[in-house]
């Protein structure tokens, strides 16, 4: 069945179904996507972007800022929805290979104990990296600043360090920093998950966002901040990189300004976050830690290993009970959607048929209408002679 879906992949383009819940053609490249495709002659002239952190925390806002400043986008990006309208910008075949790699190590990308990272087999983790790198050269084709945005690659950091690494690309990483209890106030319209669910996934993410950038070039950007003076968080971005963005030319920052509105303010957070019983707390904490990092008031890194060593403690205690779930029902989705997928193909084409068939007779309708008039012509004309 994989096999079959691959080909129908390569074929039509269809967008496979992630987190989001929703399938739509594959969108190629944005419209402000600069021209950045030209083969590089040095690799060591290559810096890769890639943002880190939880879904639903502003990730593709800052995606989008970073693409209208001059990096690459991938070749196939995920489209808008009714859950975000101004796009996903994540590249839906990485985020699909990053579910299957989560997947083949029990995990699922809403497992709220995916971090730390769960190695495999040394020979099995190497098809994998060698999957990887294949695949992020396809997507970003030599691009001299690819931007690579998936938040699964928050908890499949080691992977994805490297791949990057034996592409010979420099990373730096960009992590935008938004209140927990506004993510989870999304996650509960778009996935509907309760809030303990969404708190605990969201401390995963950001541990592991934290922990596979430690020893690169980051800037943490503060989710609020980049909506309301989104040129001081670039210029944060800059001095944290130690340069420039690619492109920041006075028509991207137009095109930033009219990208950034309104509309991306949802969710605000009203509640006290150490009310939320038994992983309220730990969230506070850790969203204190990356709060005061947004702010250029950096706290000690042990604050994070105590938060790590907690997170841990609760696997150890309820692993056993939420794991196995959610990597069975992210299988089952998997399965439900090749499924759909073949349906959807099939059915496809069958329309293609019905349509080949539908010019057919119009065809012989007409070649017979045709013949009739030219018969017609004939018995007059041997009628009058």
């Amino acid at each position: 069945m994989h096999q079959l879906i691959e080909g129908i992949n390569r074929s039509v383009r269809v967008l496979p179904r992630g987190p989001h819940g929703h399938t739509a053609p594959c969108v190629t490249q944005a419209a402000s996507q600069p021209e950045d495709r030209q083969a590089v002659s040095s690799s060591s002239s290559r810096a890769a972007y890639v943002v880190l952190g939880m879904h639903r925390s502003g990730t593709s806002a800052i995606t989008q800022v970073l693409a209208l400043a001059g990096a690459s986008l991938p070749e196939n990006v995920m489209p808008g929805d009714e859950h975000n309208a101004k796009g996903y910008f994540e590249p839906w075949r990485i985020a699909v290979f990053n579910d299957q790699r989560l997947r083949a190590a029990g995990g699922a990308w809403d497992d709220p104990f995916i971090f730390p990272y769960r190695a495999l087999d040394p020979r099995e983790e190497k098809r994998w990296i060698t999957r990887a790198t294949d695949l992020f050269d396809e997507e970003f084709a030599g691009a001299r600043h690819p931007l690579m945005k998936d938040p699964r690659v928050s908890v499949l950091g080691p992977l994805w360090r490297t791949v990057l690494q034996d592409l010979g690309l420099t990373a730096r990483a960009v992590i935008p920093v938004r209140h927990p209890l506004e993510v989870a106030g999304s996650l509960a319209k778009r996935d509907g998950f309760p809030v303990e669910k969404s708190l605990l996934l969201w401390v995963a993410y950001m541990l592991g966002a934290e922990n596979c950038s430690r020893d690169m070039p980051r800037a943490f950007v503060s989710y609020d901040g980049l909506l309301s003076d989104w040129r001081g968080q670039a210029a944060r971005i800059e001095a944290a990189h130690g340069a420039p963005l690619p492109a920041l030319t006075p028509k991207a920052a137009k095109a930033i300004d009219g990208f950034l509105t309104r509309e991306l303010r949802h969710n605000a957070a009203a509640d006290d976050l150490t009310q939320i019983p038994l992983v309220g707390p730990l969230a506070a904490r850790v969203y204190a830690w990356f709060e005061a990092a947004a702010s250029d008031q950096p706290r000690p890194a042990e604050e994070l290993a105590a938060a790590a060593r907690t997170l841990e403690d609760m696997r150890q205690s309820m692993g056993v009970f939420v794991s196995p779930v959610t990597s069975d029902l992210a299988l089952a989705r998997a399965e439900l959607l090749e499924a759909r997928q073949i349906a959807a193909f099939e059915q496809s084409k069958i329309r293609a048929l019905e349509a080949q068939m539908a010019e057919h007779a119009a065809q012989a309708e007409a070649h017979r209408r045709l013949e009739g008039a030219v018969n017609d012509l004939l018995d007059d004309f041997l009628g009058e002679s």
